[in-house]
């Protein structure tokens, strides 16, 4: 189904465009609308949004939860809705890359909202939804604005509280294109090589222990990887590399590639993710 991905500062209004676009959609075009609430989420897994936000650990398992659920449900035809922060860009870029890969149009909505605007509309939330002023200024900074000129963001639609969305737009961008094309990161050509599986699993492999490797020695950016002649941009944690290589790992298997192109496209992977 068509994605549209709703980001936003805390209290801007995100879960109020949501309904919006699902009154919309449903009403005027007849369209199934689907919707993962990310609140949901962290409510079904036993937190509050204060000490969800104040856990990194439990924001990565709650990501990839979300994410598997929308593998799960995009199909050509309804409409999915995902309604939380999706404040990091990379994540915005990991999305982006699965709709690709299913070919189904995907379009973000940014709910604009001035800082201490946002700030009073939490203040008038009951006392248990609201946000601590610590976990608020704490989103504020992380946050990452979506840039239209970002193809993982665009088309891109801003809108302040008093503006009226614009709906036939967005339906347009979302069901009156081409499904995108499948690219080199998201999809590529069977492989005849009946060793695929192995290679696959070594290559990647070898390229996280160049960069652990690496990084022990002190080596933080521009990480030669030998004998692929290739460079990934800045390290990351043990933890991370493990998570992005396996997300790597599932999308290569359902897409294979030429053996030649597997390094290349994993540090493609990990450049765009880190």
């Amino acid at each position: 189904m068509p994605l549209i991905v709703i980001t936003g500062i805390p209290s801007s209004g995100k879960s109020r465009r949501t309904l919006e676009l699902k009154e919309f959609f449903e009403k005027v075009h007849r369209k199934k609308v689907e919707i993962i609430h990310e609140m949901d989420a962290i409510v079904k897994a036993g937190y509050t949004k204060n000490t969800f936000y104040a856990d990194s650990r439990k924001e990565k398992g709650i990501r990839s939860d979300l994410k598997s659920e929308v593998q799960r449900r995009l199909n050509p035809n309804d409409l999915l809705i995902l309604d939380g922060s999706n404040y990091i860009k990379g994540y915005r870029y990991e999305i982006y890359c699965m709709s690709k890969l299913y070919k189904t149009p995907q379009c973000t909505i940014h709910c604009d909202l001035p800082i201490e605007h946002a700030w009073m509309l939490n203040e008038e939330q009951p006392e248990t939804q609201q946000y601590s002023r610590e976990i608020f200024d704490a989103l504020v900074t992380r946050y990452e604005i979506p840039d239209s000129r970002n193809r993982w963001d665009s088309p891109l639609f801003a809108v302040m509280p008093e503006d009226e969305l614009k709906f036939q737009e967005i339906y347009n961008s979302l069901y009156n294109v081409k499904a995108p094309k499948p690219n080199m990161s998201t999809q590529c050509a069977p492989l005849s090589s009946t060793n695929y599986l192995y290679e696959l699993d070594k290559i990647t492999q070898e390229v996280v222990s160049a960069m652990l490797t690496a990084k022990t020695m002190g080596i933080e950016t521009n990480i030669k990887i030998p004998g692929y002649g290739l460079t990934v941009n800045c390290s990351g944690t043990g933890p991370q590399l493990t998570r992005l290589r396996r997300q790597f790992l599932t999308y290569s298997k359902m897409q294979q590639t030429e053996q030649s192109q597997i390094a290349p496209l994993f540090v493609q992977y990990l450049n765009k993710s880190l």
